[in-house]
């Protein structure tokens, strides 16, 4: 079907006007509900979505204030655009958001910035040759630079080889600024795996090799960690987990017991939570983010621990993969959200910000699906919200 021969000066919605007018005449089907007006497109049709003909409403919910105390040891009251079609879980995030906005501090947050990575596989041309470790080890300096020339927002890091089955991979970790920077760091690592190549008078087999294990949940990346390593802790005295929580800090224990020790290990799951990824692709959704990466964001694992007067929760979110530049991000309605949930002056980066932000959303969410297991009022609450 062409839908890219369009008449010259159309406007962005006056062409995905068209597609959709083409493509209902091809496939008889009624899309009339996926037009869409210019100032909801903003760039979208250039730079986000070949061949847009429309779009899909989204429902976004609200939940908080969540009082969050940053790494930066700043206090900020964050409030939460959930983008989601699953019901009930607004509601229950804004619980849990009710639930640790009452203790002082609220969710108290750490980070680490491992930057984002992408890995490339070179191959030795002469079958004798077993390993290019140390050469590129002895040529990081040239390399790195090669690879930084590529855009002035990105800094290497760091890097990782591994060895295996005839094939030599380097993975490369880097600071994009305010962007997720996926785009940036595949180019520099395009950029770095053809030098190489040529250097080491190897074969460059790819980039995007899988050992960085972009959008595919990996032990590698739930060990050791991509983008922001987010850990969000709070305690829940027994006032709470009775008043607002309605459960006992004894069946809270019991839950987390059964569900994130034992059945996590029965599952063989790589990330013991209960619903990280819930939090984590309706916030992805909502600000523009690439959803794909709710696939690392899903390896969290959630602890409980009992306290002298309730418990304290404990979510480390090893792969936070975020941007507030690029991508989706400067889309109108997600610029909106990202407004929303960060604050102006703080002082994190507006990245980390927005990391950790989602670090202390995805434990009030936790703790009220934990709270909802342990009072047995999970199903009720679905049968009332989602029928």
């Amino acid at each position: 079907m062409d839908l890219r021969s369009l008449p010259a000066g159309l406007t962005p919605e006056e062409r995905c006007n068209e597609r959709r007018a083409r493509i209902q005449t091809e496939s008889h089907a009624d899309l009339s509900l996926l037009k869409t007006d210019g100032a909801h497109i903003g760039q979208a049709d250039e730079k986000n979505c070949e061949q847009m003909f429309g779009a899909v409403p989204l429902p976004v919910g609200y939940a908080g204030p969540l009082t969050v105390t940053f790494s930066s040891g700043e206090e900020w009251a964050v409030h939460l655009p959930l983008a989601t079609t699953e019901a009930a879980l607004v509601a229950s995030v804004n619980r849990g958001c009710k639930a640790v906005s009452t203790v002082p501090g609220g969710v108290r947050i750490q980070s680490v910035h491992h930057g984002i990575s992408r890995s490339i596989v070179l191959k030795p041309k002469n079958q004798k040759k077993q390993s290019y470790t140390m050469e590129i080890g002895q040529q990081e300096k040239e390399w790195k630079v090669i690879g930084e020339k590529t855009s002035n927002h990105l800094k290497i890091l760091k890097y990782e080889t591994d060895e295996a089955d005839g094939y030599t991979f380097l993975t490369l970790f880097a600071d994009t600024d305010e962007a997720m920077g996926m785009n940036m760091i595949t180019i520099a690592a395009q950029a770095i795996g053809d030098w190489l190549a040529q250097k080491l008078d190897a074969e460059l087999i790819t980039v995007a090799a899988n050992v960085d294990g972009d959008k595919k949940p990996g032990k590698r990346t739930h060990d050791r960690g991509r983008g922001y390593e987010v850990t969000a802790e709070a305690g829940i005295p027994f006032s709470v987990i009775t008043e607002i929580l309605k459960t006992t800090p004894e069946h809270l224990l019991a839950v987390a017991d059964a569900k994130l020790k034992t059945g996590s290990t029965l599952a063989g799951a790589l990330g013991s939570n209960l619903h990280a990824a819930n939090i984590v692709a309706a916030l992805y959704l909502a600000t523009g983010q690439d959803a794909a990466h709710v696939a690392e964001g899903s390896l969290a694992d959630t602890t409980v621990e009992k306290t002298e007067d309730g418990i304290r929760m404990t979510v480390r979110l090893p792969a936070i993969l975020v941007g507030v530049r690029g991508g989706g991000t400067g889309l109108p309605a997600q610029s909106q959200c990202l407004d929303l949930l960060l604050k102006p002056a703080t002082k994190l980066h507006r990245k980390q910000q927005l990391a950790e932000s989602i670090g202390a959303a995805v434990l009030a969410g936790e703790l009220s699906l934990l709270a909802a297991q342990a009072s047995q009022s999970l199903a009720s609450a679905h049968r009332k919200l989602a029928r």
